[in-house]
């Protein structure tokens, strides 16, 4: 859609609603370009720091904003409007908010592939990984408040956190104190592709950096390793199987 007037006073109501959700769009991506850029200036920590008290501020201010232009209250921190929902609703849109994070994984994949091949859609995915992984386990670190070494327990309890685990199937076999396996059972992008007669999408070096850089965050001294993944043989019973191992130096036993 081409906006054709000058002034913003003079669009239609259509243009209105969709140059709202461009500023929307807008204040995302400078959003995550400060958090980008605080981490290549001055490194993660730093980062994460300064991202726990900006987001803080952030969303009260935002939603402080909102809730009085749109006409709903905070109750705590929280819009009204989801402390009334059903936990069947909230529980569904959390599988909602998943999907559209997958679904925009894939989009970004897909926009780097077609203009550029598999091979540079795969290094930035991989990339992005090394980035998001530990920032999602620091993300639900918080939010459960785990200590700074929660072991292989805290480690299971944050894995079924992720995005991931509200769209997919997955399951924990615990070997001893030491040792927890962990097995994606039904992956959401590997059955579609299933479905279609194609075969498994390679991940695994993808994995290599998702689960390790998830599990040294939550713990540093966990040590994880690859069972399986695809384009490995699986069993029908799982996509991918990780190790996690709590040990006294990951780097020396093996871990990434």
């Amino acid at each position: 859609m081409t906006f054709t007037q000058g002034k913003i006073e003079d669009l239609s109501q259509e243009e209105l609603s969709r140059l709202v959700l461009d500023m929307f769009h807008r204040i995302v991506v400078h959003y995550g370009l400060w958090f980008t850029e605080v981490r290549h200036q001055m490194g993660l920590d730093a980062a994460l720091k300064a991202l726990g008290a900006a987001s803080e501020r952030s969303v009260e201010i935002q939603l402080k904003r909102l809730s009085r232009q749109l006409g709903f209250r905070m109750q705590n921190g929280v819009p009204e409007p989801l402390l009334k929902m059903s936990r069947d609703s909230l529980l569904a849109l959390l599988d909602s908010v998943s999907v559209n994070w997958l679904a925009n994984d894939g989009v970004w994949f897909q926009a780097v592939e077609f203009d550029h091949g598999m091979n540079d859609a795969k290094r930035c995915n991989d990339s992005c990984w090394a980035h998001f992984s530990p920032f999602e386990a620091w993300s639900i670190k918080r939010l459960l408040d785990l200590p700074s070494q929660p072991g292989l327990g805290g480690l299971k309890k944050a894995l079924q956190y992720r995005l991931y685990a509200r769209i997919n199937t997955q399951s924990f076999i615990d070997e001893g104190p030491d040792s927890l396996v962990f097995q994606m059972n039904d992956c959401r992008v590997q059955s579609a592709r299933q479905r279609k007669g194609l075969e498994d999408y390679p991940c695994k070096t993808g994995g290599l950096v998702e689960y390790a850089y998830f599990a040294r965050t939550i713990d540093p001294r966990i040590s994880t390793a690859c069972i399986s993944c695809p384009p490995d043989s699986h069993p029908d019973d799982y996509f991918c199987a990780w190790r996690f191992t709590l040990v006294d130096n990951p780097l020396t036993a093996g871990g990434r």
